[in-house]
């Protein structure tokens, strides 16, 4: 039987009762420290991030300081720590560090367009640091969880980040935005995991059209076995 259509603003208000201390889980004291974590965490966890970034501020504490480092010195200090990637990341943090006394004067602009010139700025890192440093995002971050959890809740048909962006933007004010992200986020982390999403122990489970069946929605489709071929 078809689950009732629940508005989209109903849900997502269940959604903030249900974690009320959603919040971005970087560790930062300035836009520029949460502009070069939110570049680290690519493909990474936030707990990694906030173990390396005490040891990279207490260095490099600013854009200059950062600027002025070779891209090795970086590489050689986020390796040590464990973080992935570190030689394209140490290129990008110091790559962005020059970009912001270059252009900047060592501050971290305020508009998307800019942010995302700037070396591992997408979108989605420009959204973080527009939305938590300054409460003015321009769209949506959507990472993994924000994508999953709006497929299963029915507010995207896309698979494409800058699609559900676009679908997010539709139904969402401006206002809602930044939390939106940090909310869903915080529900994918606890509740609608990737495999087995605890639908039974979910508090939205009656307003979501994929509740109980939600494990294969959102989901990348799984790898179709080698063929061997036979033989002769």
């Amino acid at each position: 039987r078809a689950r009732p259509s629940t508005p989209p603003e109903a849900t997502f208000a269940k959604l903030r009762a249900l974690h009320p201390d959603a919040h971005c889980e970087l560790d930062h004291g300035s836009a520029f420290e949460l502009l070069v974590a939110t570049v680290l965490s690519a493909q990474t966890t936030d707990v990694l991030v906030n173990k390396v970034t005490p040891h990279l501020f207490g260095a490099y504490p600013d854009a200059r300081s950062l600027a002025g480092a070779e891209p090795a010195e970086i590489a050689a200090l986020l390796r040590r720590l464990g973080m992935g990637m570190f030689n394209q990341k140490a290129r990008n943090i110091v790559g962005l560090a020059r970009g912001l006394i270059e252009r900047h004067g060592g501050e971290v602009p305020r508009t998307l367009a800019e942010l995302v010139k700037l070396p591992g700025v997408g979108r989605k890192t420009a959204n973080v640091v527009l939305g938590v440093a300054f409460g003015a995002p321009e769209g949506v971050v959507v990472d993994t969880h924000v994508q999953r959890l709006a497929q299963r809740l029915g507010w995207t048909k896309s698979d494409k980040p800058e699609q559900i962006e676009r679908d997010l933007g539709a139904l969402f004010p401006q206002r809602d935005r930044d939390m939106l992200s940090h909310t869903l986020v915080f529900h994918g982390r606890r509740i609608c995991f990737a495999r087995k999403p605890t639908c039974g122990g979910c508090g939205i489970s009656d307003a979501c059209p994929s509740a109980f069946r939600a494990e294969n929605v959102g989901r990348k489709p799984p790898r179709p076995p080698r063929r061997r071929d036979a033989q002769p």
